[in-house]
Order: structure tokens, then C-alpha cells, then sequence
């Protein structure tokens, strides 16, 4: 990339990977890159409205929505939108809490956040957004308070893993259902992993890298539903911490 990253939001749309704001060492940032694997190539559209580091970015209906993070001073509650057809930002309807290091993901047609913390403590509580109300709406709150985890969807279940309860680095897994409007326990981790990046890709769920409360890990552990197993995979290369993830499709021949 043009610009060092840390605490990045990635997001892939239309086929290119989008590295959004984060933490350069110094400052937090408000500027977008794009990365078009067909060129091999980054390039800079336009800026967030706000400097963000460890927010939570998530794709849904074709535009990119950024929600809470960190300024620099504050946790943030604000919310925004991109259109790369416009290549605009816009403010969304902001969440009913401050919520920096949440874990975001879209499911069943919603965005949901999960824990984070605003400064001050960290929550196992959960909101999600509905873009055709264009309101915030909670939910049941997680067995675990839980902030630098990961989540994704997968299915018909959004999966929360790890991150850091304000005491402990947390291998611990958790599973919640949208009809009972309940979590539950799932197999937990090998490993402990805060600022963990989880991402489903056929029909598996992938957490990579971390920080295991010692040092950055560079594993990465695939759960299976069918048999509630985590196994490792071959590891990055890099030994990373809190790595921001997007799966690219690509066509093969």
C-alpha cells in the first residue's frame, strides 16, 4: 500500500480489496485505498468522513459501511457509507453505543456489532442495523464481554472468537441464532487470539493471526461445522497481529 496501516478496515467489492483509514504509527487515518488484483495495483478514492483505527467494515447492498472505532481521543458511535459508483461517504444512522474493536460482520441482510469498548469497559452487548429502516435495534447480549475478536456469518448462524475480555486473551467461540435470538457455546480455538481477523470462505470459518497476550501470531485455525473442530492451517508468512482480511473471488481457468 502507499500508506502503513495498522488497525485497518478491509472490505472487497466488485472485485477489488479496499484498505479503509487505520493507524499509520502517528496519526489515525481518514484516507481509502483500492487494490485491483488484475493490475496489481493500489489506488486512492476518496476519504472517510472521519479518522477511524480499529473499526468494524462490512459490505451490504453494494456500498462499504464503516461502523465506530477509535479517533484518536474517542471511541466513536458514528457510522458512514461508500458508493464507489459516487465515491462518496455518508453519514449513516449512528449506533446506540461508542463501540471501538467490535466485531462487525453482515448477516441475514443486517449489519450486526458485536462487543467492542468504549474506553471505559468492554461489552458483550449486540446491535444491528437495518438498512430498509435505517435504525439500530439490540439483541440478545453475548455469553462473553469481548473486544478484538472476530465474526462472521456463515449460514444460517453468526459466529463470534476470541478477542480480549478486559482480564484474558480469549480462545473462546460462541454461535448465535437469529430465530432463538440466543448464543451458545461453540468448541473454543487452539489458541488464544485477540485483534484476530475471522472470515468464511466455502463453507469454513478461518481465524488468522492475533495476539495471543505474548506475541503477534502468524497461524491460522479453520473451524468446521459439521464436525465443531478447529484445525491449523499453514500459517502467513508474515508474523502478523491485528491483520485486516477480504476473500477475492478469482476466476480460474
Amino acid at each position: 500500500m502507499a500508506t502503513a496501516r495498522s488497525r485497518v478496515g478491509v472490505a472487497v467489492l466488485g472485485g477489488l480489496l479496499y484498505a479503509i483509514g487505520g493507524y499509520d504509527g502517528q496519526l489515525r487515518l481518514s484516507t481509502v485505498e483500492v487494490y485491483n488484483p488484475e493490475t496489481d495495483s493500489w489506488s486512492k478514492v476518496e476519504s472517510m468522513n472521519s479518522k477511524r483505527s480499529a473499526m468494524g467494515t462490512v459490505v451490504l447492498d453494494g456500498q462499504i459501511y464503516v461502523c465506530g472505532g477509535y479517533d484518536g481521543n474517542s471511541s466513536l458511535n458514528s457510522v458512514e457509507s461508500y458508493s464507489p459508483e459516487t465515491n462518496k461517504w455518508t453519514a449513516v444512522t449512528p449506533m446506540s453505543s461508542n463501540r471501538s474493536a467490535a466485531g462487525v460482520t453482515v448477516f441475514e441482510g443486517r449489519i450486526y456489532v458485536s462487543g467492542g469498548h468504549d474506553g471505559l469497559q468492554i461489552f458483550n452487548s449486540v446491535e444491528y442495523y437495518n438498512p430498509h429502516t435505517s435504525s439500530w435495534h439490540s439483541v440478545s447480549n453475548m455469553l462473553h464481554k469481548r473486544c478484538r475478536h472476530g465474526a462472521a456469518a456463515l449460514g444460517s448462524r453468526m459466529f463470534v472468537c476470541g478477542g480480549y475480555d478486559g482480564s484474558a486473551f480469549l480462545s473462546a467461540a460462541e454461535v448465535y441464532s437469529s430465530t432463538a435470538d440466543q448464543w451458545c457455546q461453540v468448541v473454543p480455538m487452539n489458541t488464544r487470539r485477540s485483534r484476530v481477523s475471522l472470515v468464511a470462505n466455502c463453507g469454513r470459518l478461518y481465524a488468522v493471526g492475533g495476539y495471543d497476550g505474548q506475541s503477534n501470531l502468524s497461524s491460522v485455525e479453520m473451524y468446521d461445522p459439521e464436525t465443531n473442530r478447529w484445525t491449523f492451517m499453514a500459517p502467513m508468512v508474515c508474523h502478523e497481529g491485528g491483520v485486516g482480511v477480504g476473500c477475492v473471488p478469482l476466476l480460474t481457468i
